[in-house]
């Protein structure tokens, strides 16, 4: 048996240390000296696991969809002036810098273009998730994940509205053989990629969450098969976790609608009786294409999926 191939530091022929922006990061705030990290990346380029790997830390994966908690400020307290603060927010290249697009930012830009020539729509609701919160905590111990749980509920309704699975094609209206909810996920080293969760309509919720496990592990060492990222039917987005209040979403090509999923939080909500309570709420919004899809079909969609979501959601576990 070869031996396994030894990871090397990583440096350009000047000198310059190679590493992703996440990993330059992540090395100012652990203190790591990048120059002494061995990349694991195509051409030794350094990654954030190999910066974690150095601190000794377990190496994490990207967390998409797995929460609606927004992030928290804290404070030192100690009246000392505070050090200027390192920039918060990713950025792909430096000041002054003009930087080129990578592939899979590429592929952004030409997707997104094509977007531009459909007539698309958007089509809010509000849909209270306080019965789905308590399940989620339920079945959270199984390995069961809020995507899971949420591309489930979008496969289900799917089938009982089978037009919003459908597309525009130059044919006609086509009509996929199978529900595939594809998820939108930011690569630390920019692009966008949309695993499938294949068949979410028929897959148990919890082999549905291994599947997501498994695809979102190998979507970050780009392991990907194509058919495991180009094959969705509806998209599913969501910024929950980043406490976003609401957002619409750009349409796929080859699809004809996509959910914007926002983040679940208390609000004062007037029930039917006419009572007052604290109900906790998310607001979800739909971006349909209107060669295939209208109003009415979009409406009875979100209005199924927001019963589905607030009476029945033990039923997704089958």
């Amino acid at each position: 048996v070869a031996p396994a191939p030894v990871a090397v530091p990583a440096s350009a022929g000047d000198g310059r240390v190679v590493a992703t922006p996440r990993a330059r990061k992540l090395a100012a705030q652990l203190g790591v000296a990048l120059a002494s990290v061995r990349g694991s990346g195509p051409n030794g380029r350094i990654q954030a696991e190999d910066v974690e790997q150095a601190t000794g830390q377990p190496v994490s994966v990207p967390r998409v969809a797995e929460g609606t908690a927004p992030a928290m400020a804290v404070a030192t307290g100690n009246g000392a002036a505070a050090a200027p603060a390192a920039p918060a927010g990713q950025a792909f290249g430096r000041a002054g810098e003009t930087v080129a697009f990578n592939t899979l930012q590429q592929a952004v830009v030409r997707n997104m273009n094509t977007s531009l020539a459909v007539p698309c729509f958007h089509v809010g609701y509000t849909i209270t998730t306080d019965r789905l919160d308590a399940f989620y905590k339920q079945v959270k111990s199984k390995g069961v994940t809020m995507t899971a749980l949420l591309a489930k509920a979008v496969g289900v309704t799917l089938a009982r509205h089978p037009q919003l699975n459908a597309s525009a094609s130059e044919a006609g209206m086509a009509y996929p053989a199978a529900i595939n909810v594809a998820v939108a996920v930011a690569m630390d080293d920019g692009g966008l990629i949309t695993p499938v969760l294949a068949a979410a309509d028929r897959t148990d919720l919890y082999a549905l969450s291994r599947q997501w496990a498994d695809l979102v592990a190998r979507s970050r060492s780009k392991q990907l098969k194509p058919e495991e990222y180009t094959t969705g039917t509806f998209t599913l987005s969501n910024l929950g976790m980043f406490g976003v209040d609401r957002f619409d979403a750009i349409l796929p090509p080859g699809t004809g609608a996509i959910l914007a999923v926002a983040a679940s939080r208390p609000v004062v909500a007037a029930l039917t009786d006419g009572s007052i309570a604290v109900r906790r709420q998310m607001q979800v919004n739909l971006t349909a294409d209107h060669r295939v899809i209208y109003g009415t079909h979009a409406a009875a969609f979100l209005k199924d999926l927001a019963d589905l979501i607030e009476n029945r959601p033990e039923s997704l576990t089958h």
